[in-house]
């Protein structure tokens, strides 16, 4: 596989091997814990590449692992029924904000991608118990929904706020990770179309973004493996301090 100008002038095997780690290590945290890999791969990548070729790269990766995930669950067709405002409105927000992150500067796109992955770390730690009522779920959707969107056209990561959304209401567990896989592929689609747009994500792009599947499905593997042998609270603490200290490095960068 060739890479066209290796990320921040790095060796091309060097890149390729750095991507591949990323991968490995984020397919590896969403099989623990059931997300995380756009946020781990988008994050690290940060640090040696523009946060726009960051979720290029994710696009292939994310979309076969949030199927996997997605089609893994029994209930697709009444989650889909369920949420469809907030997906419908992800896919609005995210073209609404198209340029975002390739129309600015890098140190903005940066700093916006690190304050994301520090906010979204905070809501991680402090496991707040949010629960929205039935009778506010249906208005709150397209609320949720263009703000993720919003979120994901200007930093490439879409857990925010989508994620604490979906976890607060009171979904059971293999539903809320059959919904989480939805909103996932939804958001990796929408901005996928978002990039293709801004001449973002060309065909080169697609065959490097096709090699990174490989080493985040073997992650995602091992991952799953194993959650059945660790207490899957202890791992998300430290992925969530890991991920507030990561964000905090991209601002203290980009500032």
């Amino acid at each position: 596989m060739s890479w066209d100008g290796p990320p921040r002038n790095l060796p091309g095997m060097v890149a390729i091997l750095l991507v591949t780690l990323t991968f490995l290590l984020a397919g590896f945290v969403k099989g623990v814990i059931g997300l995380g890999l756009p946020t781990v791969a988008v994050g690290l990548l940060g640090l040696i590449m523009l946060p726009v070729e960051a979720a290029a790269l994710l696009v292939v990766p994310s979309l076969v692992t949030n199927l996997w995930q997605l089609f893994a669950g029994p209930r697709f067709g009444a989650l889909a029924r369920r949420l469809w405002p907030m997906l419908v409105t992800i896919c609005l927000g995210t073209w609404a904000g198209a340029g975002l992150l390739t129309g600015g500067s890098a140190g903005r796109a940066t700093a916006a991608l690190g304050a994301a992955l520090v906010l979204y770390a905070l809501v991680g730690l402090t496991r707040l118990q949010l629960r929205v009522p039935s009778r506010w779920e249906r208005r709150l959707q397209p609320v949720i929904g263009l703000a993720t969107g919003l979120v994901t056209a200007a930093t490439g990561v879409f857990v925010l706020p989508a994620v604490p959304f979906l976890q607060a209401l009171g979904l059971e567990k293999e539903d809320l990770i059959q919904a989480l896989g939805l909103s996932f592929t939804v958001s990796t689609l929408a901005l996928a179309a978002g990039l293709a747009h801004d001449g973002a994500f060309a065909v080169s792009t697609l065959g490097q973004s096709a090699f990174a599947v490989v080493p985040a499905l073997a992650g995602m593997g091992i991952g799953q493996w194993v959650r059945l042998r660790v207490r899957p609270e202890l791992f998300r603490r430290c992925f969530f301090i890991g991920l507030l200290i990561l964000g905090a490095d991209l601002v203290i960068r980009a500032v």
